[in-house]
């Protein structure tokens, strides 16, 4: 009896054919093009397969209907199959699994990736932006670094940080805020669930950075995460609890102790220095002999970070106690013997010696450098005066306000009776009167003094050459004119502008002077509270605070390292498991990883975020120190160096960045997602508390940032959970 040749059946990888399926109705089937290298059977089946039958299909919406069958005589090439691999052909063996090239299952559902990688990169952006530009503003501010060094040295530590620890954080992104059972295997409500998560928090973000608001980008994105899983399965399906340490219950939890730990580091590094340094007679070798200590702290607690439950790509997950301890303290110590060798005598040549001859690359000469004589004049040489303001007498409310005399009558200059001088009516209206005119001049003036500013260094950028300087004068050249946007001239303006504005989106902050931008007022309110702040600290000797200015570098590079660590880890969570769902149509696991390739591409994003856009965020973080003239009285007005939550300094900022820096690992190491910007705050508060009171910090300014970063949890929350509910149910034609 003739062997009977099989008919063998083949299923094409649409979309109609999948919602057959999924209705239970009969697949479609059709012959292909022999062209394809996956197989079905063993090459021993070749010769009966030669004559295969196909049956090719007519349908409608939701349905397929057989119209005819089809005898191929003579058909050579083995039969192939594109479906997903979960599915069998009917009686085909277990090997038989349906494949496809590079198994991208969904690509119908390719422009939702789309979507979503724009708003996960977008999302690092703002981080960029907004957390790092929090980092880098105190450093930058006490010009212990140029804003284009702080660029140069964040985009190596933070790649430097993400790539060595960045997955830690991420694996609580993608499960630990909704279960994974959540989504009911479906990957399509997977991805759509993470491209609304990135986009509620970056939007949220966005506005804030827009409008120089510090918030967290860490918990924008979290609490868009939450708000998005009770649009899905509701609020009992979110794990609001501790969930091992991955729950929101955890992750709410280091809103409160992530401040309050950093403010214990940065107050114990502060006094550290403050008992061993400043009290001294004669601290200035005290701070040269002991700085190379932050080394050590940084090259500890960084190296630490990495081998302790370290990355299963550097094979660093499983190494016993005894490599993890002498390797930390092997880096810690080979650092803090470099120092000794390279930093102190350059920092003795720098800063004792008042050897203004030398820079950065004589530090190799290390030792040699005690013998080196300085210039003759290098007693006259001046170090950076660190004090806040300086002037000859201050006057208080009651004189600045008697010193402009306001004409307070009518516009006929008569009194009314309610009015006459010497009553306690015409005292008390002319009292508020001069208070109002007096604020709305100071208020006036700070703006007039901010548009000068900001003038002055478009000037100076006009000036230059290369692509911005021929963007800022085309824009100067071609400004928009009255009326309308589509009056003929504002349209032909708005072509020509168009270019230049997005080369000077681009290379703007690159050139952005932040000391310029850094410009306050002691006739303003807030001037006037910062002054009074600032009055309560002890000010140290600036040869002191010079020495730590390069100190300083050292703690920012932690800081940029912990940042990356940590924050690079949570923006790449929602970006990987929108790219896991999307790539191999399954929904996510618990053990799906976190590509190098992606945590590259976000730490690079978030740098460019710093590099484009974070002058936003630092040209209002500080106050910096500019000559601006003489001030009514005749007392000169230095421009404020500090920090508007409390007097900022080199050997502060030290702490400060170090502290924060020390709080983010540590939380990182247990895969507790916290803000880089909240640690920060939380160790100037503890830093500025050290000054003995509590006038010297600006609890204003610190309810306000406070009051922000909780408002952040319900805006992001109904933003992402909107838009998720939104598209969820949106009615279609299959309903």
């Amino acid at each position: 009896m003739p062997t009977q040749a099989p008919q063998a059946r083949i299923k094409l990888n649409c979309k109609p054919a999948i919602r057959s399926l999924d209705k239970g109705n009969s697949p479609c089937w059709s012959s292909l093009s022999p062209l394809s290298p996956w197989l079905l059977g063993s090459p021993e089946a070749d010769t009966e397969r030669r004559r295969a039958v196909s049956r090719s299909t007519t349908w409608k919406r939701g349905t397929f209907a057989p119209a005819r069958w089809t005898e191929i005589r003579s058909y050579p090439y083995p039969v192939v199959s594109f479906f997903p691999p979960s599915l069998h052909l009917g009686n085909s063996r277990p090997q038989d699994k349906l494949q496809t090239a590079d198994n991208m299952v969904l690509t119908e559902y390719t422009y939702v990736f789309v979507i979503g990688t724009g708003f996960a990169l977008l999302e690092a952006f703002n981080n960029g932006a907004n957390d790092v530009a929090n980092a880098w503003a105190t450093s930058v501010s006490s010009r212990s670094v140029t804003y284009r060094q702080a660029m140069v040295l964040c985009l190596v530590f933070e790649m430097l940080g993400a790539l060595t620890v960045g997955a830690r954080t991420a694996s609580t992104i993608k499960n630990g805020i909704i279960p994974l059972s959540a989504f009911q295997n479906n990957p399509g409500v997977q991805l759509l669930a993470f491209t609304c998560a990135a986009a509620g928090a970056s939007l949220w973000v966005q506005w804030c950075t827009r409008h120089s608001a510090h918030v967290s980008s860490t918990y924008s994105l979290i609490s868009s995460i939450a708000g998005v899983g009770v649009a899905t399965v509701g609020a009992s399906g979110v794990q609001w609890g501790w969930n091992n340490g991955k729950g929101l219950g955890a992750i709410f939890a280091g809103l409160g102790m992530a401040p309050a730990i950093s403010a214990c580091f940065g107050a114990i590094i502060f006094m550290l220095i403050k008992l061993v340094v400043h009290v001294r007679k004669n601290p200035i070798p005290w701070a040269v002999w002991t700085s190379p200590f932050f080394f050590l702290i940084a090259g500890v607690i960084c190296t630490l970070s990495v081998v302790y439950k370290g990355s299963p790509r550097l094979g660093l997950d499983k190494k016993p106690a005894w490599y993890i301890a002498a390797v930390t303290l092997g880096v810690g110590w080979s650092l803090f013997v470099l120092a000794a060798l390279f930093f102190v005598p350059f920092v003795h040549a720098k800063v004792l010696k008042k050897d203004y001859t030398i820079s950065w690359k004589h530090a190799v000469y290390g030792p040699l450098l005690f013998s080196r004589q300085p210039p003759e004049d290098a007693v006259e040489a001046k170090v950076p005066d660190y004090a806040v303001v300086h002037h000859g007498e201050v006057s208080d409310d009651n004189s600045q306000s008697d010193a402009g005399v306001f004409d307070t009558k009518g516009a006929s200059g008569t009194v009314t009776d309610g009015e006459k001088p010497g009553t306690p009516v015409q005292s008390a209206n002319n009292v508020a009167e001069k208070k109002l005119i007096l604020a709305e001049c100071n208020q006036q003036g700070y703006q007039r003094l901010m548009a000068e500013a900001r003038e002055r260094h478009h000037a100076k950028l006009r000036k230059t050459r290369g692509p911005l300087g021929w963007a800022m004068r085309t824009l100067h050249a071609n400004p928009m004119g009255a009326g309308s946007l589509y009056e003929t001239h504002n349209m032909i303006a708005l072509c020509k502008r168009i270019p230049a504005m997005v080369v000077v989106a681009l290379l703007y902050g690159m050139h952005y002077d932040i000391h310029t931008a850094q410009v306050g007022i002691e006739g303003t309110p807030e001037g006037r509270r910062m002054q009074r702040v600032y009055d309560k600290a002890t000010k140290y000797p600036n040869e002191v605070e010079y020495l730590y200015s390069f100190v300083q570098v050292i703690t920012a590079c932690t800081a940029s390292f912990a940042h990356g660590a940590n924050d690079v880890g949570n923006a790449v969570g929602v970006w990987a498991a929108m790219y896991s769902a999307w790539s191999t149509g399954q929904a996510l696991t618990s053990s799906s990883p976190v590509e190098l390739w992606q945590i590259a591409v976000i730490a690079l994003t978030i740098c460019i975020g710093f590099i484009t856009y974070g002058y936003n965020i630092m040209k209002g973080k500080a106050y910096d120190s500019h000559l601006l003239g003489s001030h009514t009285q005749g007392a000169n007005m230095f421009l404020v160096m500090g920090n508007k939550i409390t007097y900022h300094s080199p050997s502060r900022g030290s702490s400060m960045e170090m502290g924060a820096a020390i709080t983010v690992l540590v939380f990182s190491q247990y895969s507790l997602p916290v803000s880089t910007s909240m640690c920060i705050t939380g160790a100037t508060v503890g830093v500025g508390l050290c000054n003995g009171t509590f006038k010297a910090v600006n609890w204003q300014r610190v309810g306000l940032l406070v009051f922000s970063w909780f408002m952040t949890i319900p805006i992001a929350g109904l933003i992402g959970g909107c838009l998720m509910g939104i598209l969820l149910n949106t009615p279609h034609f299959n309903n």
